[in-house]
């Protein structure tokens, strides 16, 4: 057997083991199942850490404090600026790693809070425009149309219509500042409707995405592994 064969064989006889390890919780929880759950979280550890060391700390600090360390990854590209401003998110960043020492923790609350407040204050018009306003646009703007003197006319469309009373009994569930009584009652009921049919389509994709998984892994079993399709 060629050596590429032998490798080939190898990786399919690990991955079929890796596989049968993990299918072997579905009789109860065994050493077999957790020693490839180890392998998995160790692996995927160690990847993302080597790909964020490459891609965020490499050009974001290394680089910028270092521009001659460019050639090293790019030894046509050419040298950056040096920006030694890039010091203060270094020095907050090793400030945390305090927390491994038991005397030395309470040091690390200062850069997480800094880090947590600044994201926070960030992100707060982004989510705002993207989750809020973006929203609403996209729940009513497909129903309305410009007209010639420069209005807007609301398209009786059934599809808008139906997002729009969807979304406006499911909000209508969601209110607790008066109680649920009359017509208020009616919206709430429709909008409890809405929502199981959102969250069982929802959760319909998500096994129909896990059963895709599952599905190829049988192929690759049965497949690259027995070769028996």
């Amino acid at each position: 057997m060629s050596d590429a064969g032998l490798h080939h064989s190898l990786e399919v006889f690990i991955g079929a083991a890796l596989t049968l390890m993990v299918f072997s919780f579905l009789y109860r929880d065994n050493p077999l199942y957790k020693i490839a759950e180890h392998i998995f979280v160790g692996v995927s550890a160690a990847y993302w850490m080597v790909i964020g060391f490459w891609t965020t700390f490499w050009p974001n600090v290394v680089v910028k404090l270092l521009p001659a360390a460019q050639r090293v990854t790019n030894p046509d590209a050419p040298l950056p600026e040096q920006d030694p401003a890039v010091i203060v998110p270094l020095i907050l960043g090793l400030l945390m790693l305090c927390r491994l020492w038991p005397r030395l923790a309470w040091i690390s609350r200062w850069p997480t809070a800094f880090a947590v407040g600044t994201t926070v204050g960030y992100s707060l018009v982004r989510y705002l425009r993207s989750d809020f306003l973006n929203q609403i646009s996209a729940t009513i703007e497909p129903g309305l149309l410009a007209t010639a003197d420069s209005g807007a006319l609301w398209s009786a469309r059934f599809d808008h219509i139906l997002i729009v009373v969807g979304t406006v009994c499911a909000v209508a569930y969601f209110t607790f500042s008066r109680a649920r009584r009359g017509g208020l009652a009616i919206l709430a009921r429709i909008g409890l409707v809405f929502l199981m049919i959102t969250f069982g389509a929802s959760f319909g994709s998500t096994v129909m995405g896990r059963v895709t998984l599952l599905v190829g892994r049988l192929r690759f079993l049965l497949g690259d592994w027995l070769g028996l399709i």
